[in-house]
């Protein structure tokens, strides 16, 4: 059985979107990848990975907005979730990954 695939995203894909993947490295139950909305993104979002994806995470409602406006063909009836997490921390800060920990509880079984 193949696991359920997680794309986290955030704008430019640089410090929480990256964090969020990181958590599911080499996760027994979960797939994760990450991507940003943003043009200058490291990685930037397409229409692979929301094929890709089982669920999506959106660290704020702009980005779901953008996922919605640029992809909404593609999201199906996809979960589009919003975790509510400013742009406040860097890459695997403590306070962030205790964060994400927190608001993913609510949607996946960690």
């Amino acid at each position: 059985m193949s696991k359920p695939k997680l794309l986290f995203l955030c704008s430019r894909n640089q410090w929480r979107s990256p964090t969020a993947e990181a958590l599911f490295q080499n996760h027994p139950r979960y797939e994760a990848r990450s991507a940003g909305t943003e043009n200058g993104a490291r990685v930037k979002l397409t229409a692979g990975l929301i094929g890709w994806a089982d669920l999506i995470f959106c660290m704020e409602k702009k980005h779901a907005a953008r996922v919605q406006e640029r992809f909404g063909d593609f999201l199906g009836d996809k979960p589009l979730i919003v975790l509510r997490i400013p742009d406040d921390y860097r890459f695997m800060d403590a306070e962030l990954i205790d964060l994400l920990r927190t608001e993913l509880s609510a949607h996946l079984a960690l």
